[in-house]
């Protein structure tokens, strides 16, 4: 799969839109169902390939990194693409799983669950908790799904107050922990009025990983204004990715108006 191109495993243009690249998936997901081709290992092994590139070309930044690997590398983008992003990665949000009911109830095929536990084998696990009224549904993976190596995927079907005693509850019974993405942090960034406008590197230290890190500041940055960091919250859990880091930037005041500032709040005591 060196030369593998996603977009022409979808067959469709490199400036296809989202609904361009949704609807090409449809096609060929109905196209190379197993319910439709009796068992046939190539279509099995071609609806793996399609899940694949359609779960990296509809997520908008997974997109974009890879249309760079293209711009940059050529007919090697692929390979140089899966080796920052692993199955996890790739898979991680993917609204597959809908498309696969959504077909399912149009033309009486088989659904998600039984289609992808017969496509990844016991890398795949879907389960389902009930408690007064209320249902969460999970689908994890914990397996080798391509060439990116052991990963557990999770999507996201876990959402409402519910979640944290599913995670419990499905430990409890599989021994498998579901992946939970790490929480958002926030903390401030300190800087003059120079740097503020002019913007560029600026050293920071993150307390919560113990390190120091240089971070790019905009021109012309407004007091107040959050820079985001991704990954660099707190760890997630189960193999999920850790949360994100909120930057708020505190433009720091001229000593001669802290000063005026001072008096003027003590006058006005």
């Amino acid at each position: 799969m060196e030369h593998t191109d996603y977009y022409q495993t979808l067959e469709i243009e490199k400036d296809a839109t989202a609904e361009k690249i949704k609807e090409a998936y449809r096609k060929l997901a109905l196209k190379h169902h197993p319910d439709r081709n009796n068992g046939d290992l190539e279509a099995s092994e071609k609806m793996k390939s399609i899940n694949e590139a359609y779960a990296v070309l509809s997520d908008p930044e997974k997109r974009q990194a890879y249309d760079m690997m293209k711009d940059r590398y050529g007919s090697s983008a692929y390979s140089q693409f899966r080796q920052s992003y692993t199955d996890q990665d790739i898979f991680r949000n993917s609204d597959i799983n809908k498309i696969f009911e959504e077909l399912a109830r149009s033309f009486g095929l088989r659904g998600f669950d039984d289609i992808f536990k017969e496509a990844y084998g016991n890398g795949y696990s879907a389960f389902e908790f009930r408690n007064h009224g209320m249902n969460e549904r999970g689908y994890v993976f914990t397996g080798n799904l391509g060439s990116g190596g052991q990963n557990t995927v999770q999507f996201p079907h876990m959402e409402g107050g519910l979640g944290k005693v599913v995670r419990y509850a499905f430990k409890k019974i599989s021994g498998v922990e579901l992946p939970e993405k790490g929480r958002d942090t926030a903390d401030i960034v300190r800087l003059s009025p120079q740097k503020a406008h002019e913007g560029g590197q600026h050293e920071y230290t993150n307390w919560g990983r113990s390190k120091k890190i240089m971070i790019k500041i905009p021109a012309g940055v407004s007091d107040g204004q959050k820079i985001r960091l991704a990954g660099m919250g707190e760890e997630g859990r189960g193999g999920a990715e850790p949360g994100d880091l909120y930057l708020k930037i505190h433009i720091k005041k001229p000593i001669l108006n802290e000063i005026k500032g001072f008096i003027n709040n003590w006058i006005n005591r």
